[in-house]
């Protein structure tokens, strides 16, 4: 039999997702997900699976609940395992309760999975705890939006609450909620918070008091989806509110890496508050029948091994155990490692390399070798075919050098054309490897270069620095440190 699961997707913050949720979204065979779910979830769906989109945005709805109700019931055919991806947690105003009636009915298996409502998570990432000890000791979360406009809340029973008080989706009713507080008794003064579009790198946050806070929610255009609190808590918010402080909040980074590399950069710098938009200029295709077969039949001829990349060493090792072989085989080899990533890559199939260059440009990769080679030695070098030639030259002339390409670079297929249409909202743009800057300009066309002015340029290191150059671009900061981590600390530079 098929299986609906309806899982919360937490507030907005894709990294708010249980793990047993991201478990489910994996298996998913059907994923029927909402407007408040975050869309970069379904990256870590099956390449097959079939995403069917039903976001509600107030008056607009692509179905009604209804149809989406019927659309769940429908796809539970052939054993298929559907995910019902909802923003928050199911049965907090996210009439996953109905759904989950509605299967029933119909005799379908379910089971839901709760995810952190955005009454709670969203308001944390806002500095603002939803119970206090010195402030309120409940809280009381309320729908803004009723089912019928002519209904209302009971306004005197609710102005009498002492804990604190959240409303969601009641942005198009403020003025009434805040009206309705005040003549029903509740002080005026009350403090207030708005929370738009919280625990995302989108997010905004304005205080004022209940008399007050319809006018700035209008002055600072404060529009839905957005929370709104109201209690004491909200004077915690001068000492709790760490997520809109932090380095990069509010900054769009543009992240063009391999498609395989780019979340290790991107996950570094949301962490650090910023938005990223990833564009997966190239791809790694290994090459077949490149001889390394070959080469590592006959290891033991050699006696220095030389990776430049974490491709490298992946695709070196996969041929090597198809050769029935394993780290044994290497036990004679000195091994170079350029590049901290490359280090962390070896050590996993238990390798320390014997020399890892401070400096990761081939100019100084190629001094710190010469210092420990000599004639005799017979270097295994598999790499790039996209890589730069300087080093084979300069160590040819020191002694034997075997060149592999077991890789190379290709343009990436841009799916999602749009994200290239409009820069003008870009603070930063990272580039990784002459490669990425190469087939990135030819993905937005040398024309509209123009687009990039007023967005710092970063990149990872003098060689990729040349290549943005050769096209008439500035390059705004240069990595320290030619590795994911300097490239951080770039960024962060540019910014401070």
């Amino acid at each position: 039999m098929s299986k609906v699961y309806l899982v919360g997707a937490g507030p907005g913050d894709e990294g708010l997702i249980t793990v047993k949720a991201l478990d489910k979204l994996k298996e998913a065979d059907i994923v029927i997900y909402d407007n408040l779910a975050n869309p970069d979830l379904l990256k870590h769906c099956k390449i097959d699976v079939e995403k069917i989109y039903v976001g509600k945005i107030s008056k607009n709805h692509t179905l009604t609940q209804e149809e989406i109700n019927e659309l769940i019931v429908e796809k539970a055919i052939d054993k298929k395992i559907i995910v019902r991806l909802k923003g928050g947690d199911p049965y907090v105003f996210g009439r996953g309760g109905e759904e989950g009636e509605h299967l029933y009915k119909n005799g379908i298996d379910f089971e839901v999975i709760p995810g952190i409502t955005s009454a709670i998570g969203g308001l944390a990432y806002g500095g603002v705890p939803i119970t206090h000890r010195e402030y309120a000791s409940s809280f009381h979360v309320f729908t803004g939006h009723l089912k019928n406009e002519e209904d209302d809340l009971d306004w005197a029973t609710i102005s009498k609450l002492q804990g604190t008080m959240v409303f969601l989706m009641g942005v198009g009713n403020l003025e009434r909620i805040c009206t309705s507080l005040i003549n029903n008794g509740k002080d005026s003064k009350t403090p207030v918070a708005m929370i738009y579009k919280a625990t995302t790198p989108y997010q905004k946050t304005v205080v004022g008091t209940i008399d007050s806070i319809v006018e700035i929610a209008k002055e600072e255009k404060i529009k839905a989806p957005s929370l709104i609190v109201v209690g004491d808590v909200v004077k915690a918010r001068a000492y709790l509110n760490t997520f809109e402080k932090k380095p990069l909040f509010g900054k769009k980074v543009v992240v063009t890496r391999a498609r395989v590399d780019s979340s290790g950069l991107a996950k570094k710098l949301k962490a650090l508050g910023a938005e990223t938009i990833e564009i997966p200029t190239i791809k790694i295709k290994a090459i077949n029948n490149c001889g390394l077969n070959e080469e590592i039949r006959d290891i033991y001829q050699y006696s220095h091994l030389i990776f430049t990349s974490k491709n490298s060493v992946t695709i070196f090792f996969d041929t090597l155990f198809k050769e029935n072989k394993d780290v044994r085989a290497l036990s004679n080899l000195k091994i170079t490692a350029i590049g901290s990533e490359t280090s962390r890559v070896l050590k996993e199939y238990g390798i320390v390399p014997d020399l890892m260059p401070e400096d990761y440009v081939g100019e100084g990769v190629v001094k710190a070798l010469e210092e420990i080679l000599n004639p005799s030695d017979r270097i295994l070098f598999p790499r790039s075919k996209n890589a730069r030639s300087f080093m084979v030259e300069a160590l040819s002339k020191v002694c034997y050098l075997k060149e592999v390409h077991i890789y190379e670079t290709v343009k990436e297929d841009l799916v999602d054309n749009s994200l290239l249409e409009d820069f003008s909202d870009v603070d930063c743009i990272s580039f990784t490897s002459g490669s990425t800057v190469d087939n990135f300009v030819d993905f937005i066309g040398r024309e509209h270069l123009s687009q990039l002015d007023g967005v710092k340029v970063v990149s990872i290191g003098p060689v990729t620095s040349e290549r943005v150059g050769s096209y008439g671009l500035s390059v705004y900061r240069e990595a320290a440190e030619h590795n994911v981590d300097g490239l951080v600390k770039a960024v962060l530079d540019c910014f401070r």
